[in-house]
């Protein structure tokens, strides 16, 4: 079975009515939702697997990411690209070797033309009752 990683971004204030959004649209595969805490104290990204399909239709302030299992690190490819032009000297080589553990525990995101790294750590994890 082929998954996708969406991550979700919402609030502690709209916490329960995102993860209830998601578990409503998606049959969440591996029967959970990763809760991440970022370095904005109100801030929160729902991690969770779905399968694979053509058509998604997104929740909104939903993305599509990538994760990086040794370290942890979820981005998007946008982020990595801009990441590896960033400390390649502007060059985009695919095959460029990135040294991920200074990316621990972190969310890559595009910032503009940039990325943005966002520390991450686990607040809570939502074990889905299969129905």
């Amino acid at each position: 079975m082929k998954t996708q990683l969406i991550c979700t971004f919402t609030d502690r204030r709209n916490l329960s009515k995102t993860a209830k959004e998601i578990t409503d649209s998606f049959d969440i595969v591996y029967d959970k939702i990763f809760i991440l805490e970022t370095d904005d104290y109100q801030q929160l990204v729902c991690s969770y697997n779905i399968e694979s399909n053509n058509t998604i239709d997104f929740l909104p302030g939903s993305i599509l990411v990538h994760r990086k299992k040794d370290t942890n690190t979820l981005y998007t490819i946008n982020a990595l690209n801009n990441l590896i032009r960033a400390i390649n000297n502007g060059i985009l080589d695919i095959s460029f070797r990135i040294d991920w553990e200074k990316y621990k525990d972190c969310l890559l995101v595009t910032d503009g033309e940039s990325y943005r790294k966002v520390p991450t750590s686990i607040f809570d994890i939502v074990h889905i009752k299969v129905k």
